[in-house]
């Protein structure tokens, strides 16, 4: 037995229970700006010639369209916020109310043709740079099988355990949270791997 069955959604048969309205008068916005609308890891998503530019994401609080390099766009007017804190290169529009997509239609597609510019020349978001806490090079000191496996998981692993054990408080905590995970690593999985 498997687990859940994994709803897919076509274009044609697109709803939003959260968001409807809101969602539909930023669908006409970014349609209109020449972008292609595809569904991706089951949500709107917008592209230009292949290149992904953005996603629209319903959760309960907010409706947004995230930018996937967001970072590079300029945002001279502020309006962009981190999809969290550890974001490196999404940046996006937060909507609470219809009244608010309206007026920032303009806004939005000028945004949009700065993200297609970015697209259309390569530009890369810079890589995030992450403190490896003295606790896992003290740990890797120790233990070459431990820093072996962990250098032989993927950055974005790495980056995960990194801000994981640096988010501790205190040393005994960062060393701790290492113990606890050193199977995982071992292991080859990351931190939110099964």
């Amino acid at each position: 037995m498997g687990g859940p069955k994994r709803v897919t959604r076509s274009l044609e048969t697109w709803d939003s229970k959260r968001w409807p309205a809101e969602v539909d008068a930023l669908r006409r916005v970014l349609l209109d700006c020449g972008l292609e609308e595809s569904i991706k890891w089951n949500k709107l998503c917008y592209s230009k010639d292949g290149k992904n530019i953005g996603i629209i994401q319903e959760m309960k609080s907010v409706l947004a369209f995230m930018f996937f390099k967001g970072a590079l766009l300029t945002d001279a007017k502020g309006l962009l916020r981190k999809p969290g804190e550890n974001s490196n290169s999404g940046r996006r529009f937060e909507f609470t109310a219809l009244d608010e997509v309206a007026e920032l239609g303009v806004t939005i597609q000028s945004y949009v043709e700065e993200a297609i510019a970015i697209a259309k020349a390569g530009l890369k978001v810079g890589k995030a740079v992450t403190v490896v806490p003295e606790e896992v090079l003290a740990k890797f000191a120790e233990d070459q099988a431990f820093k072996a496996a962990f250098v032989a998981l993927t950055p974005g692993r790495q980056r995960g355990y990194n801000l994981y054990f640096g988010g501790a408080k205190s040393a005994e905590a960062r060393e701790r949270r290492i113990e606890k995970y050193s199977a995982k690593i071992l292991s080859g999985k990351g931190f939110h791997d099964r």
